[in-house]
């Protein structure tokens, strides 16, 4: 039976200096009133100097590195331990189709890296990086565009195509991240386009469903059965989603209903069913966890035992953040489950909206940083003990 409480496992990864470093972080991180304050502060400091703190306290905890190649020691130390990185390319806020086609080329560098090697299991991207927001969001309405937004779609389109191809090509399975809903129609019209083309014999394409939404059950259910009548794979990514705030607060703004579980309770039990529903379906779906709830992660390893499939079935994967959940990565792949850690990476200004909402997202989400802080307690404890403090 695995436990999520074997701190010794969860940080066998970790030196005494990383332990602590990851215990002041947890400590800032659950004060809301800190982050805050830090999330204004972070960029004025990159202006005079503070670049090398950054780098060396909550961008080493969360981030690969710099570039692809930075990453290659957050690679190795994760394959040590079985556990895959997924590359992704976190630069955010970009709205120029210099950048755009950048995004795009660095995303095939990501597949490139990826081609071969058994410890990068996944590529990821986001298409608010190959586009513009704006555009994204008129698409998802259904508004008429103009000649030239439509010249521009194209080349939208043309970008997550490219990327599709080149994941096909290097038979290396990519996720479609998922974004505001608002914007997240036009991003399942290019998700089901591309795993129309390249998910016909085994599933390369993903497409990732929030499950923190009312309607995201549904429309899994809507995907699968599209896939069977099509006669594809479907590529399924579950999380419960990173938007929440928000999401809830433009819904008051613009007065509709809130896409938004009105409970965790009900974010939980349709987590639980899709779950259920990609495992039960498993011939034609490929399946990726990413989740940080350990009922969940027990919920799945049951159904696996439930279905007769094998923990190492390489259909199923467990996946968490990097910085974040060890007790739930290193304590699966140690039993032997496919677990892989999304490890971010890019130039530390860019990277740092990314981190700043890393930041806030742990203070806001019930319990997970008393979680974290509480295991780094024990596993400190646990070390002097033993006299290796």
């Amino acid at each position: 039976m695995i436990s999520f409480d074997n701190t010794e496992n969860a940080f066998k990864s970790k030196s005494n200096s990383d332990l602590n470093r990851s215990y002041w972080l947890f400590k800032m991180v659950s004060n809301p009133t800190l982050v805050n304050f830090g999330a204004k502060l972070a960029p004025l400091g990159l202006t005079i100097g503070f670049k090398g703190l950054i780098k060396n306290t909550i961008f080493k905890q969360f981030v690969g590195g710099e570039t692809i190649n930075e990453c290659d020691i957050t690679i190795a130390e994760l394959g040590k331990y079985n556990i895959g990185t997924i590359l992704d390319y976190s630069v955010e806020g970009k709205e120029s189709e210099a950048d755009f086609d950048a995004c795009c080329r660095e995303t095939i560098e990501t597949i490139n890296k990826a081609k071969g090697n058994e410890h990068i299991p996944f590529s990821v991207f986001k298409v608010t990086g190959l586009a513009r927001f704006a555009l994204l969001e008129k698409v998802s309405s259904g508004e008429k565009l103009s000649d030239l937004e439509n010249n521009e779609y194209e080349k939208v389109k043309q970008r997550v195509y490219l990327i599709c191809k080149e994941a096909h090509v290097s038979n290396q399975s990519l996720f479609i991240d998922a974004e505001e809903s608002w914007i997240q129609p036009a991003i399942d019209a290019l998700a089901d386009e591309n795993m129309l083309v390249f998910n016909k014999e085994k599933a390369i394409v993903y497409n990732t469903f929030q499950l923190y939404r009312k309607d995201r059950l549904a429309f899994l259910k809507h995907t699968i059965t599209q896939g069977k009548a099509n006669g594809i794979h479907i590529g399924a990514k579950l999380v419960r989603g990173a938007y929440m705030e928000k999401e809830r607060a433009r819904a008051i703004e613009k007065k509709y209903p809130s896409p938004i579980q009105d409970s965790k309770e009900n974010s939980d039990r349709d987590y639980n069913l899709a779950l259920e529903e990609c495992i039960k379906n498993i011939d034609m779906i490929g399946l990726c966890a990413g989740t940080h709830n350990e009922k969940s992660s027990l919920y799945l390893v049951d159904l696996l035992s439930k279905y007769l499939i094998s923990t190492d079935d390489k259909r199923i994967y467990f996946s968490q953040l990097l910085g974040m959940s060890d007790h739930i990565s290193y304590n699966l792949t140690l039993s032997n489950y496919n677990v892989a850690k999304y490890v971010p990476y890019g130039p530390v200004k860019e990277v740092l909206p990314y981190l700043m909402r890393r930041a806030q997202e742990n203070t806001s989400v019930k319990g997970q940083t008393g979680r974290e802080l509480g295991l780094i307690i024990k596993e400190k404890a646990r070390r002097k003990k033993q006299g290796r403090i």
